[in-house]
């Protein structure tokens, strides 16, 4: 067995082999060798390194960025080790730029931004940490934050830093058991809450005896109910208890690197939920590496709406305050998003892909019925566009002018980056948001365990359908899976499980060490579940789940999120569960509707209907709705196996308030085939009787 620093001296040749000297400063200055050659070609993204693994190739991934060390520090400011040193950097260098903007007022109505600045955010994280103390609680204690996105949420974050708290984001659509089990799982000490789920928190009070003081955001101390001298809990607003905190400075009680920053609990799709350790040391290491790639600056402007619960909008925003950019809050209520986004006009704009989706299919159906002529000039337009972009020609501002001004203008018109996350984003979708957008589309892959981001793409990476290269703070490697097919051998490109190590890699599940093993292994590889491929180049492709895959009656395996994915274009449909299993030789599909585009459909057929439930029952309207889709999936090359061969039309959405949905919009499987048993039987039996072949029972 070799020595590590034997190991580590082959590592280094190899990638010194990578790196040759030339004339040539338009690419990465990457050549290939006999280890990484058949997976590059003029573009590189990333370097394999030889580390012979347990079985398989020698296919350890790292970003080209950064080949030989993976970061755990931001390169112009190694000093930055906590997210506590992060904000003193921001604080010092942007002390009177724009910080946190917010458009709702003391008395709940609306108007326009008002902002609070780095420097003023510090003066209330100082108070606020301050006022904490105040109350008793000491280093290392957990703090709860139960409130949705308001600069309330950042400047309670930012005092946890400062004071060696660590902090709890508490999801506000997550249902009242849930929340108690995480104050009780993470032994909470001081909640941070609004009103509205200040009701839910005094509805098991006597429940949760690790908590000592409950702050409540926008509440009025006098209008705030007593709470019996035996419950041991003190209630204060948010305001008394800044000016407590003021009144009573405490200085600062810094971190570690390696002390914990935050528990963020994932509700998955199954079971408790589970929480995941991440400490400071492993979201700098993931912030840092990404302004290699991304660059925003103290110019910029970005809107919040995304959960600040999940890790994707938490890691937005370490990056955000390091780079001085200005953040403007949602008013709360996502129907008046778009209204939010006129009046901030933002430069950036992260979201998922159900929001994109919704926007394509929006301009989409305005483009259909706005009559033949603008039909054809959007087509023109965009093919024009679209064949500009995909060459590297700059496109003609004409068509701007003429029609993709009136779109940017929805979304206030400066956009210049959009990101996307959390699920897969339809390669359509992408090359239409460029092209409509006029602005770098950029989709990263990651999860909650890897501090967010484990791939993203490049600036001016054109192609579509991948998401990048790996983050340079982290190591990628496909594990074979035989059971499903999958190898490192698969030609023409390798294929298997998702593997990830390095510096953002969390800790483990918190006080879970049977479900840490089950994804962490002994070599520091956390086991994604995500099957990918390597295309050329070294960029990744999510292909499929190891946990969602099913089998059909035949014996083939099915990837439900790819196919929901796929009929996400479909104009009539809001979101879609495919459902399959191995007595059943095709699938079935529960859709939730678009609501106006039905209307229209129904209006444009003459169809006369009370409500839109009774919509959805009528025969003609299921047939149009299967029929688009089945156009939809010939369009992306589906199998026969994988269409849908059955519809159920319903009118309520998928939500996290009925149970259907994660909070970050993932269905739950198993809880969306309880809800719908009895239509997913009554489709079956359908079927079965056309074709008796179709269905096999228990």
């Amino acid at each position: 067995m070799e020595d590590s620093n034997s190991i580590a001296g082959r590592r280094l040749t190899a990638i010194h082999s990578h790196l040759l000297t030339s004339t040539d400063n338009t690419h990465s200055q990457i050549e290939t060798n006999s280890t990484a050659g058949e997976f590059f070609d003029e573009q590189r993204y990333s370097v394999v390194l030889p580390e012979k693994l347990k079985e398989g190739k020698w296919n350890v991934y790292r970003s080209a960025r950064s080949p030989l060390k993976l970061l755990t520090r931001f390169p112009d400011h190694p000093d930055i080790e906590t997210l506590h040193d992060s904000f003193v950097y921001a604080v010092d260098t942007y002390p009177d730029y724009k910080y946190l903007g917010s458009r709702v007022r003391v008395d709940g109505t609306v108007g326009e931004y008002k902002w609070m600045t780095y420097g003023e955010t510090a003066t209330a994280r100082s108070a606020i940490g301050s006022g904490l103390q105040y109350y008793g609680l000491s280093k290392g204690a957990c703090i709860g934050l139960y409130l949705i996105n308001r600069p309330e949420w950042m400047v309670a974050d930012h005092a946890c830093s400062a004071y060696s708290y660590v902090s709890v984001p508490l999801y506000d659509t997550l249902g009242p058991d849930a929340v108690k089990y995480i104050i009780n799982h993470a032994d909470l000490q001081a909640v941070f809450c609004v009103p509205s789920t200040l009701n839910i928190l005094l509805s098991f009070l006597s429940e949760i005896s690790s908590v000592r003081v409950i702050v409540v955001v926008g509440g009025v101390e006098e209008h705030l109910p007593s709470l019996p001298e035996t419950s041991g809990v003190k209630l204060v607003s948010y305001s008394k208890l800044l000016s407590q905190g003021h009144n009573n400075l405490k200085p600062f009680c810094p971190p570690k690197s390696e002390d914990i920053a935050t528990i963020c609990y994932t509700s998955g799709t199954t079971g408790t939920p589970k929480g995941v350790v991440l400490t400071h040391g492993n979201l700098i290491a993931s912030v840092a590496a990404m302004t290699l790639s991304i660059k925003f600056n103290s110019t910029d402007i970005y809107i919040s709406y995304l959960p600040l619960a999940h890790i994707y909008e938490r890691a937005n925003q370490i990056m955000l305050s390091y780079c001085g950019v200005a953040v403007g809050f949602y008013q709360g209520d996502n129907l008046k998003l778009m209204d939010d986004l006129a009046v901030l006009r933002p430069t950036l704009f992260c979201s998922v892909p159900r929001l994109y989706n919704r926007i394509y299919a929006g301009i989409m159906n305005a483009v259909n019925t706005s009559g033949v002529l603008k039909h054809r000039l959007f087509t023109a337009a965009y093919n024009s566009k679209k064949q500009a972009i995909m060459t590297g020609r700059k496109p003609s501002p004409i068509w701007d002018r003429l029609v993709f001004n009136k779109i940017k203008a929805k979304i206030g018109g400066r956009v210049r980056f959009m990101g996307s996350g959390a699920s897969p984003l339809s390669p359509d979708i992408m090359d239409f948001l460029r092209v409509c957008f006029g602005c770098s589309v950029i989709e990263g892959y990651g999860m909650t365990e890897s501090c967010s981001v484990i791939t993203i793409m490049d600036d001016g990476d054109n192609l579509s359908g991948h998401v990048g290269s790996p983050n340079p703070a982290c190591e990628i490697k496909l594990d074979d899976v035989p059971e499903m097919n999958y190898t490192s051998d698969d030609q023409p490109h390798p294929r298997g499980e998702i593997c990830v190590r390095g510096p953002i890699i969390f800790q483990g599940y918190y006080k879970d060490e049977v479900q840490t093993r089950e994804v962490l292994d002994d070599e520091g590889w956390l086991h994604t579940g995500d099957i990918g491929l390597w295309l050329p180049g070294g960029r990744l492709k999510i292909i499929d789940r190891k946990k969602n895959i099913f089998k059909l009656a035949q014996g083939e395996y099915i990837a439900p999120d790819k196919i929901e994915n796929v009929y996400a274009k479909c104009r009539f449909i809001s979101q879609s569960f495919i459902y399959g299993d191995s007595f059943n030789s095709s699938l079935v599909a529960i859709i939730s509707v678009d609501p106006d585009v039905m209307k229209d459909w129904a209006a444009s057929q003459g169809i006369k209907y009370n409500d839109l439930g009774q919509l959805c029952n009528d025969p003609r309207a299921k047939a149009a709705v299967l029929g688009e889709m089945d156009v939809v999936a010939r369009e992306a090359q589906l199998r026969g196996f994988e269409f849908a061969k059955a519809v159920t039309l319903v009118a309520e959405p998928f939500s996290v308030e009925n149970g259907l949905l994660t909070p970050t919009f993932k269905v739950k499987r198993p809880q969306a085939k309880a809800y719908f048993a009895k239509e997913i039987s009554n489709m079956y039996a359908e079927l079965s009787a056309m074709d008796p072949t179709l269905h096999k029972p228990l």
